[in-house]
């Protein structure tokens, strides 16, 4: 008896932890979604003049228009699309009507265009401010010696460049350099699987109960006598 109620315990506490972590993932899955439903609000507003002072967390994917001069120079990090392979997005300096200078994320190009110099000179950018977190313990340094980064480093790219740390994700340009193709910010690139993990847990929790009665069940079921 002691041991059966030990097995129903450990049954039942098993499935409650298992209900529980599904649980959590339905409340994350609430989150995400609210996260990427306030994002698709501020990346469809109507484009506005560049901040003086932007804010990173109130002015993040404010879409803005800006107007300059694109620069020669280029940085180009490594990225790869599912529909073309590797590539490059090429960020490059934009030298504003009023002096400034801030960082323009072009947009992709393939690996074979890498050496080519984008086109530099007057353009017309609406984009989307971004201070994308890409940079943590695992990401290797840059190697300036090829030119080839493995992060959007908006601070470093700046120092580089001798802009501010501003970054203006392209979504549409008139001139530029049509071998660059823009990449704009977009919600379907931001990893959801809540929902997967919550059935997950859900499912797992269901099989320890199944798995549980059958065992007990079976430690229940009389003996079966033994015919000589």
């Amino acid at each position: 008896m002691r041991r059966s109620l030990f097995f129903i315990i450990v049954g039942l506490g098993g499935a409650a932890i298992l209900v529980a972590l599904g649980i959590w993932q339905v409340q994350r899955l609430a989150w995400k979604e609210a996260i990427v439903a306030d994002i698709n609000g501020r990346i469809t507003a109507t484009p506005v003049d560049l901040p003086r002072s932007p804010d990173p967390e109130v002015d993040a994917y404010l879409p803005v228009t800006v107007s300059g001069e694109i620069g020669a120079e280029a940085l180009h990090v490594l990225v790869s699309q599912k529909q073309t392979g590797a590539g490059y997005r090429v960020i490059a300096p934009l030298t504003l009507e009023d002096g400034r200078r801030i960082l323009v994320d072009l947009g992709f190009t393939p690996t074979e265009n890498k050496d080519i110099i984008h086109t530099a000179g007057p353009a017309r950018i609406t984009g989307n401010l971004q201070w994308p977190q890409e940079v943590d313990s695992f990401t290797p340094e840059a190697d300036t010696a090829r030119n080839i980064w493995f992060a959007r480093n908006v601070p470093r790219m700046a120092e580089t460049l001798n802009t501010e740390p501003l970054l203006v994700v392209t979504r549409e340009a008139e001139g530029g350099d049509p071998k660059i193709v823009p990449l704009p910010v977009d919600t379907a690139r931001i990893p959801n699987d809540h929902l997967q993990y919550a059935i997950t847990w859900f499912s797992l929790a269901a099989v320890w109960l199944a798995m549980t009665v059958l065992f007990l069940r079976r430690r229940r079921a009389p003996a079966t006598p033994k015919v000589d």
